[in-house]
């Protein structure tokens, strides 16, 4: 029972390729993160050091069962896994040197390597709870005369790199430079407008589609013009670009904190596949 782990998207796609397709909505993250740095280098995703991708195979020359993908600064996220794996890969990180300072997964795999990887010294603690949703059904909210989607283009990068920092810190994350980030989301048509009388008042992100499955992420509206449909909007619309785009599956991860969210996302038609978890280590 071993993991490899590696910089190298190319080899981890040859490796995991089969694995990450037998269970694509569980695996979205993975899938996500591993066809862009396929396409742009590991590098792609705005840190100091490059990505990094892992799998676990039970045995020599077995079928991969588990795998992982790392974009520092952000924290490893775990595909689906057995327990087993999990904790072997806590031993492989401290094996080989690898500093992290959380993880995100499925709850029983991400709980699994907290433990082994604070059985030494420190703690762990959550520090955020979310539901991964399909969609069943686009369901269209009702639509203010002034109200229409577009996507965002380059005249936009500056607002939306504000939203996007603070949307990050919303939802407990370190505010930061989104610029560089959104340029490329714009020039990729991945970024939904909701706008209201020619002027944007909420944004949803969008992955590219990748083995059927496409993912909206972020989704932001402004504080002072919440509560009037818009986040709304700008989800249908980002929804009906992925399924435009070929998307036989459309994903979102919603905070299990908001429920506002969580109730908004169900009345457009999402339906839970299954709870995440996103974990602290403190030395």
């Amino acid at each position: 029972m071993a993991w490899e782990i590696t910089h190298d998207a190319e080899l981890f796609h040859a490796a995991a390729g089969d694995y990450l397709a037998a269970d694509p909505l569980r695996s979205t993250v993975l899938i996500s993160v591993a066809d862009r740095a396929r396409r742009e280098g590991p590098f792609a995703f705005g840190g100091e050091l490059p990505a990094r991708f892992g799998w676990w195979r039970a045995e020599a020359g077995g079928p991969v069962l588990g795998a992982y993908v790392h974009t520092p600064p952000n924290r490893p996220n775990l595909g689906p896994m057995p327990t087993v794996a999990a904790r072997a890969l806590a031993l492989k990180w401290r094996s080989s040197g690898i500093e992290i300072d959380g993880v995100a997964g499925g709850t029983d795999a991400a709980r699994s390597l907290a433990l082994e990887w604070t059985a030494r010294q420190g703690r762990w603690s959550v520090f955020r709870k979310q539901r991964l949703y399909r969609l069943d059904e686009l369901l269209l909210p009702p639509m203010d005369d002034e109200a229409e989607p577009r996507l965002a283009t380059v005249r936009d990068v500056l607002l939306v790199a504000r939203w996007f920092a603070e949307f990050a810190v919303d939802i407990g994350e370190e505010r930061r430079d989104f610029t560089t980030a959104v340029g490329r989301r714009v020039r990729a048509g991945q970024l939904a407008l909701w706008q209201v009388a020619g002027e944007p008042v909420a944004m949803a992100g969008f992955t590219a589609v990748v083995l059927g499955q496409g993912r909206v992420s972020p989704v932001y509206t402004p504080p002072e013009l919440r509560g009037r449909g818009y986040a709304a909007g700008a989800t249908a619309a980002a929804s009906a670009a992925l399924m435009t785009a070929g998307a036989k599956e459309v994903l979102l991860f919603t905070d299990l904190a908001n429920p506002t969210s969580n109730a908004l996302y169900q009345r457009l038609g999402y339906r839970p596949v299954d709870d995440w978890v996103t974990l602290d280590f403190r030395p």
